[in-house]
């Protein structure tokens, strides 16, 4: 997490160099951290900004928030008065740019609140075996947090279906304090890593790779005889 060191302060994690919030990470208890990204591309609002960011503030848990902030909007504007006073000490946003593999392998980093992009969702849970809290914007990103919520490493935030796709602070925090705490998130945990296991054995893989294989060869052997 290159950067120019500075204190991380509290709250004020906006102006915050990388080296600065590296520093944060080594202070905080292991697998206690949500690491917060929605991606360059989710069609993100000022109104989805304040919402997350209520949610964080009222889940307790700690937070690092990489915010991109809609096109021509500063970030720190858009977060709700006195946020980042409440949360000093245990959360910390940093405005654009944030090195998110480097992030998710630290030991601090629990679990991971996404937009389940596949990028980020390979990244996060196929690469580090952290559950998700899920927070799809777009078709596809939905259809993958389902998948992943079906397999029982990560919770979906529920959105209002008659308003618009909205979603609310309080059921943001309701879904990160399933993964985070309690039996639930220790079982969610537990199946994340368990699947990053079976996508990072190579052999079984390539096993099926070659079970597959076969099968089309033998489909195509009985279909043009």
């Amino acid at each position: 997490l290159p950067g120019d060191a500075a204190p991380p302060g509290g709250g004020g994690g906006h102006h915050q160099p990388l080296e600065a919030v590296a520093r944060w990470l080594d202070e905080q208890p292991r697998r206690s951290v949500v690491y917060v990204a929605l991606g360059s591309e989710a069609p993100v609002t000022a109104g989805n900004i304040r919402e997350l960011a209520a949610g964080l503030e009222l889940s307790g848990a700690r937070f690092l928030w990489a915010l991109r902030a809609p096109r021509g909007e500063p970030a720190a504007a858009l977060l709700p008065g006195g946020f980042e006073r409440r949360v000093a000490g245990r959360g910390v946003v940093v405005a654009g740019w944030v090195p998110q593999v480097r992030v998710l392998a630290h030991a601090a980093v629990g679990a991971f609140l996404t937009h389940c992009g596949w990028g980020s969702t390979v990244e996060s849970l196929f690469g580090f075996g952290h559950p998700l809290v899920m927070l799809p914007f777009v078709a596809d990103q939905g259809l993958i947090a389902r998948a992943m919520a079906a397999r029982g490493v990560g919770v979906e935030v529920p959105r209002d279906d008659g308003g618009g796709g909205s979603f609310r602070g309080a059921d943001v925090a309701a879904a990160v304090r399933r993964v985070m705490a309690g039996e639930e998130g220790d079982e969610m945990a537990r199946r994340a890593r368990e699947l990053r296991e079976v996508v990072g054995d190579r052999v079984r893989q390539e096993r099926y790779v070659d079970e597959l294989v076969e099968l089309l060869q033998r489909y195509k052997s009985a279909h043009w005889v």
